[in-house]
């Protein structure tokens, strides 16, 4: 395989000529910073002036403020996507492969390891998943991350790797390439210090931006909601996932969305080695209904969108199969050896006993279980407080660079709407330096919200798809979720 640079536009270097003459650093900042609205040949410009140094870190950060504060209109969004991709290599797959290209993305939560079950699960239904994956930011875990848990696994594969890796497995989960939009890189470390982490233009950008160079022919986006989410309520989250789906099918990919809740955790494990032993147990065909629910909806939605099923729920049907037969846990296997793990330990992990995994993951060095204060039912597993208490055990990064511990972890010992008595083991925190402190405990205590209803159901996760116009019309949907099967 090759990887090809994107095509160059007339009149790009940094010192091109614009129809105002000579382009002006300051003025740019300036227009934005004033509301106005910015050309594409100064949003090119800008671009592309990031790997030049023609900017100043002052002013990117200038202008990154200005465009969290002022905004973007639509079409200055997309201009932007389109050059952040243009700024490094596409990757270039053979033709045959042009429908089958698929990968999701998700806006970041607690216990979300989704994709380690849903890549594997797509490819054996078929589809060639070239998922570039990120790390963990701020509370929220990063699958880079839970995979590297796995003693040898090798994130960073080049071009020619993926395609190879491709053919034989039908996915790869690695990390973004040096050469893969490297204007998104310098773009966000300083978003990160300028405190510009939160723009809607700049996120998006970002994201679609690194699908575009994987030449994907669609694209699903789990965008979350809740007080562990970037967005807090529905409103904002549907406002954010249909600019998104409207930027991405006008840059050429498929693009639908999902709202999906993010107030408690996803599934019953959080942290990284803990989530790659509950992923397995969703690969062979168990595990929590909320994680399977997640896995099998996204994949619907994609196997739809490439024609390798006739609708959304025929297509989760067919990602509940390939999980329940053993097909997609084979496939995560094969994955695991063609990215440097050895075939005794990926057959250990995927068909040995869940002490043949802990020999393999290395549990932590301290178990504590901490009880119910009261007796009541469960209305909430808040995820925030134990992301924030793990984050500060070593399960996250405070900087760039910084290891983590991905022993470190917790597991949830109750559900939502379950009746508890006083006194009954609640969660299990898996730590070894630093130690769980009584500070810690008082954080984790307040997490387990309990009242004095009867027990109760867990609600979906899955509130809503937001697909286009031409794809709700072609399934005579309004976008709402339905049908989608469960175990």
């Amino acid at each position: 395989m090759s990887s090809s640079r994107a095509p160059s536009h007339p009149a790009s270097s940094p010192n091109a000529s614009e129809e105002g003459g000579q382009a002006n650093i300051p003025e740019i900042i300036r227009k934005k910073r004033d509301g106005e609205k910015l050309q594409p040949e100064e949003i090119r410009y800008f671009v592309q002036a990031l790997g030049t140094g023609s900017f100043q870190e002052g002013q990117i950060g200038a202008l990154l403020m200005a465009i969290r504060l002022r905004g973007m209109e639509a079409d200055e969004t997309l201009a932007l996507t389109r050059e952040m991709a243009a700024s490094g290599r596409t990757l270039a797959w053979p033709e045959q492969w042009r429908r089958l290209l698929v990968d999701k993305h998700s806006t970041g939560g607690v216990g979300d390891k989704v994709s380690l079950p849903l890549a594997p699960a797509l490819a054996a239904c078929g589809c060639k998943v070239p998922m570039i994956s990120g790390r963990g930011l701020a509370h929220t875990g990063g699958t880079l991350d839970k995979l590297e848990s796995v003693p040898g696994f090798k994130v960073s594969q080049s071009p020619e790797q993926m395609k190879e890796i491709l053919e034989k497995v039908g996915c790869c989960i690695v990390e973004q390439s040096k050469k893969l939009v490297p204007a998104d890189k310098v773009l966000y470390a300083l978003r990160d210090v300028t405190a510009t982490v939160d723009s809607m233009p700049l996120i998006i950008s970002s994201i679609l931006s690194k699908k575009m160079v994987e030449s994907l022919s669609a694209l699903v986006l789990d965008v979350k909601f809740g007080s562990a989410a970037l967005y807090h309520t529905l409103e904002s989250a549907q406002q954010f996932a249909q600019n998104l789906v409207s930027v991405g099918n006008q840059l050429g990919m498929k693009t639908a969305a999902v709202l999906t809740r993010m107030d408690e955790p996803l599934g019953c494990r959080v942290g990284n080695s803990l989530e790659v032993l509950e992923a397995l147990q969703c690969l062979e065909g168990g595990g929590p209904g909320d994680l399977r629910e997640l896995v099998i909806t996204l994949g619907g939605i994609l196997l739809w969108q490439s024609g390798r099923a006739d609708s959304v729920p025929a297509g989760a049907t067919q990602i509940g199969q390939v999980l329940d037969n053993g097909t997609a846990l084979r496939t995560f296997q094969a994955m695991l050896q063609a990215q440097g793990v050895e075939p005794e330990l990926a057959r250990a992990l995927c068909q040995g006993t869940e002490e043949q995994r802990l020999q393999v993951l290395k549990p932590a060095g301290t178990q504590e279980e901490l009880r119910a204060l009261r007796d009541g039912t469960v209305q909430q597993i808040l995820a925030l407080p134990i992301a924030q208490v793990l984050h500060s055990l070593g399960a996250g990064r405070t900087q760039e660079g910084q290891q983590i511990n991905h022993r470190v972890g917790a597991e949830l010992l109750v559900t939502m709407g379950q009746q508890v008595r006083k006194g009954t083991p609640w969660i299990r925190i898996h730590y070894e330096t630093p130690q769980l402190s009584n500070p810690h405990r008082g954080t984790l205590q307040k997490a387990l919200i309990l009242g004095d209803a009867e027990p109760i159901a867990p609600s979906s996760k899955v509130v809503k798809m937001l697909l286009s116009a031409e794809e709700s019309a072609a399934t005579g949907s309004q976008g709402e979720r339905g049908g989608i099967p469960e175990k």
